[in-house]
Protein backbone atom coordinates (compact mmCIF):
# COMPACT_ATOMS: atom_id res chain seq x y z
CA UNK A 1 0.00 0.00 0.00
CA UNK A 2 3.11 2.40 0.72
CA UNK A 3 4.31 1.66 -2.53
CA UNK A 4 1.28 2.31 -4.06
CA UNK A 5 1.13 6.19 -2.48
CA UNK A 6 4.65 6.76 -3.13
CA UNK A 7 3.36 5.92 -7.15
CA UNK A 8 0.46 8.12 -6.95
CA UNK A 9 2.22 11.23 -5.31
CA UNK A 10 5.09 10.72 -8.06
CA UNK A 11 2.74 10.51 -11.04
CA UNK A 12 0.64 13.28 -9.81
CA UNK A 13 4.01 15.32 -9.48
CA UNK A 14 4.85 14.37 -12.86
CA UNK A 15 1.94 15.34 -14.58
CA UNK A 16 1.76 18.56 -12.59
CA UNK A 17 5.26 18.95 -13.70
CA UNK A 18 4.03 18.44 -17.64
CA UNK A 19 1.34 20.87 -17.70
CA UNK A 20 3.66 23.18 -16.45
CA UNK A 21 6.47 23.22 -18.76
CA UNK A 22 4.71 22.23 -21.82
CA UNK A 23 3.16 25.96 -21.50
CA UNK A 24 -0.39 25.29 -21.41
CA UNK A 25 -2.64 27.70 -22.21
CA UNK A 26 -6.45 27.07 -20.26
CA UNK A 27 -8.69 28.93 -22.82
CA UNK A 28 -11.34 27.91 -25.10
CA UNK A 29 -9.89 26.75 -28.42
CA UNK A 30 -12.28 29.11 -30.53
CA UNK A 31 -10.06 31.08 -32.63
CA UNK A 32 -10.52 30.09 -36.39
CA UNK A 33 -6.85 30.50 -37.99
CA UNK A 34 -6.01 29.84 -41.64
CA UNK A 35 -3.50 30.57 -43.84
CA UNK A 36 -4.06 30.72 -47.92
CA UNK A 37 -0.87 28.64 -48.31
CA UNK A 38 -1.33 25.34 -46.31
CA UNK A 39 -4.22 23.82 -45.10
CA UNK A 40 -4.31 21.99 -41.58
CA UNK A 41 -2.45 19.17 -41.26
CA UNK A 42 -0.96 19.20 -44.72
CA UNK A 43 2.68 19.86 -45.81
CA UNK A 44 3.94 24.01 -45.42
CA UNK A 45 5.69 24.70 -48.68
CA UNK A 46 9.34 24.94 -49.19
CA UNK A 47 9.50 28.56 -49.48
CA UNK A 48 8.60 28.47 -45.98
CA UNK A 49 11.45 26.38 -44.78
CA UNK A 50 15.10 26.33 -45.11
CA UNK A 51 14.99 24.85 -48.21
CA UNK A 52 13.12 27.26 -49.72
CA UNK A 53 13.44 31.81 -48.98
CA UNK A 54 12.46 30.57 -45.37
CA UNK A 55 9.73 33.94 -45.18
CA UNK A 56 6.86 33.89 -43.18
CA UNK A 57 3.79 32.37 -44.40
CA UNK A 58 0.63 34.28 -44.59
CA UNK A 59 -1.56 33.61 -41.85
CA UNK A 60 -5.64 35.11 -40.78
CA UNK A 61 -7.57 34.57 -37.91
CA UNK A 62 -11.27 35.31 -36.95
CA UNK A 63 -14.04 34.57 -34.21
CA UNK A 64 -11.99 36.55 -31.61
CA UNK A 65 -14.11 37.11 -28.38
CA UNK A 66 -15.60 40.16 -27.35
CA UNK A 67 -12.94 41.98 -25.03
CA UNK A 68 -10.06 41.00 -27.33
CA UNK A 69 -7.24 43.74 -27.02
CA UNK A 70 -4.43 42.14 -28.39
CA UNK A 71 -3.38 39.17 -30.26
CA UNK A 72 -0.26 37.18 -30.12
CA UNK A 73 1.20 34.33 -32.29
CA UNK A 74 4.00 31.46 -31.20
CA UNK A 75 4.54 28.84 -34.18
CA UNK A 76 6.91 26.30 -32.26
CA UNK A 77 8.32 22.40 -33.29
CA UNK A 78 7.06 20.02 -30.51
CA UNK A 79 8.86 17.34 -32.54
CA UNK A 80 12.68 18.52 -32.28
CA UNK A 81 15.31 16.26 -30.99
CA UNK A 82 16.40 18.58 -27.98
CA UNK A 83 12.62 19.89 -27.26
CA UNK A 84 10.17 21.97 -28.64
CA UNK A 85 11.50 24.43 -30.70
CA UNK A 86 10.45 28.25 -30.61
CA UNK A 87 10.14 29.26 -34.65
CA UNK A 88 8.16 32.52 -34.40
CA UNK A 89 6.63 34.68 -31.44
CA UNK A 90 5.00 37.64 -32.04
CA UNK A 91 2.87 39.52 -29.81
CA UNK A 92 0.79 43.26 -29.14
CA UNK A 93 -0.69 43.10 -31.99
CA UNK A 94 -4.24 45.04 -31.84
CA UNK A 95 -6.99 43.23 -32.07
CA UNK A 96 -8.00 45.09 -35.22
CA UNK A 97 -5.55 43.06 -36.87
CA UNK A 98 -7.07 39.66 -38.74
CA UNK A 99 -3.59 38.23 -39.74
CA UNK A 100 0.02 38.55 -41.40
CA UNK A 101 1.22 39.00 -44.87
CA UNK A 102 3.43 36.79 -46.23
CA UNK A 103 7.64 37.78 -45.37
CA UNK A 104 6.76 39.84 -42.50
CA UNK A 105 10.52 41.34 -41.83
CA UNK A 106 12.68 39.95 -39.23
CA UNK A 107 12.32 43.23 -36.89
CA UNK A 108 11.51 44.15 -33.58
CA UNK A 109 8.30 46.45 -34.54
CA UNK A 110 6.38 45.22 -37.16
CA UNK A 111 2.57 46.04 -38.69
CA UNK A 112 0.61 48.21 -36.75
CA UNK A 113 2.91 48.38 -33.94
CA UNK A 114 3.32 44.71 -33.28
CA UNK A 115 6.50 43.22 -31.14
CA UNK A 116 8.47 40.11 -32.65
CA UNK A 117 10.54 37.91 -29.99
CA UNK A 118 13.43 35.78 -29.72
CA UNK A 119 12.79 32.39 -31.93
CA UNK A 120 15.40 29.45 -30.72
CA UNK A 121 18.21 30.68 -33.41
CA UNK A 122 18.37 33.30 -30.94
CA UNK A 123 17.32 35.99 -33.42
CA UNK A 124 14.17 38.13 -33.82
CA UNK A 125 11.56 36.82 -36.20
CA UNK A 126 10.65 33.98 -37.99
CA UNK A 127 12.56 31.21 -38.64
CA UNK A 128 11.17 28.65 -40.83
CA UNK A 129 11.17 25.01 -40.52
CA UNK A 130 14.34 23.07 -41.17
CA UNK A 131 14.51 19.93 -39.05
CA UNK A 132 16.89 16.98 -39.38
CA UNK A 133 16.30 14.33 -41.84
CA UNK A 134 13.85 11.47 -41.44
CA UNK A 135 10.25 11.74 -39.90
CA UNK A 136 8.06 14.63 -41.04
CA UNK A 137 7.86 17.49 -37.93
CA UNK A 138 4.89 19.01 -36.53
CA UNK A 139 4.61 22.91 -36.76
CA UNK A 140 1.44 25.03 -34.80
CA UNK A 141 0.68 28.33 -35.32
CA UNK A 142 -0.86 29.30 -32.21
CA UNK A 143 -2.83 32.40 -32.22
CA UNK A 144 -4.00 33.85 -28.61
CA UNK A 145 -6.57 36.40 -28.33
CA UNK A 146 -5.97 38.32 -24.74
CA UNK A 147 -7.67 40.74 -22.77
CA UNK A 148 -4.92 43.67 -22.48
CA UNK A 149 -1.91 44.71 -23.90
CA UNK A 150 1.34 42.74 -22.56
CA UNK A 151 4.17 45.24 -20.86
CA UNK A 152 6.88 43.36 -22.74
CA UNK A 153 9.87 44.88 -25.19
CA UNK A 154 10.57 43.46 -28.29
CA UNK A 155 12.54 40.16 -28.45
CA UNK A 156 10.60 38.19 -25.81
CA UNK A 157 10.94 34.95 -25.67
CA UNK A 158 8.20 32.06 -26.05
CA UNK A 159 8.41 31.04 -22.43
CA UNK A 160 8.66 35.29 -21.46
CA UNK A 161 5.52 35.63 -23.95
CA UNK A 162 3.67 32.63 -21.97
CA UNK A 163 4.07 33.93 -18.39
CA UNK A 164 2.80 37.25 -19.22
CA UNK A 165 -0.18 36.00 -21.15
CA UNK A 166 -1.32 33.82 -17.65
CA UNK A 167 -4.83 34.89 -17.14
CA UNK A 168 -5.32 37.19 -20.22
CA UNK A 169 -5.73 34.61 -22.93
CA UNK A 170 -9.77 34.85 -24.17
CA UNK A 171 -9.97 32.21 -26.45
CA UNK A 172 -6.81 30.55 -28.50
CA UNK A 173 -6.68 28.55 -32.08
CA UNK A 174 -4.03 26.76 -34.51
CA UNK A 175 -2.80 25.84 -37.46
CA UNK A 176 -0.69 22.91 -37.86
CA UNK A 177 1.38 21.99 -40.94
CA UNK A 178 4.09 19.71 -41.57
CA UNK A 179 7.55 19.32 -42.68
CA UNK A 180 10.58 16.82 -43.44
CA UNK A 181 14.02 17.07 -45.26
Amino acid sequence: MRDMSLWLIFGSFLCAVAACTAGAINAPSTVKVSSGTFSEGAAIPARFTCKGQDISPALGWSNLPGGTKSIALICDDPDAPMGTWVHWVVYNLPASVDGLPESVPATPTTISGALQGTNSWGKIGYGGPCPPPGKPHRYFFKVYALDEMLPLKPGATRDQLLAQMKGHVLAQGHLMGTFHR
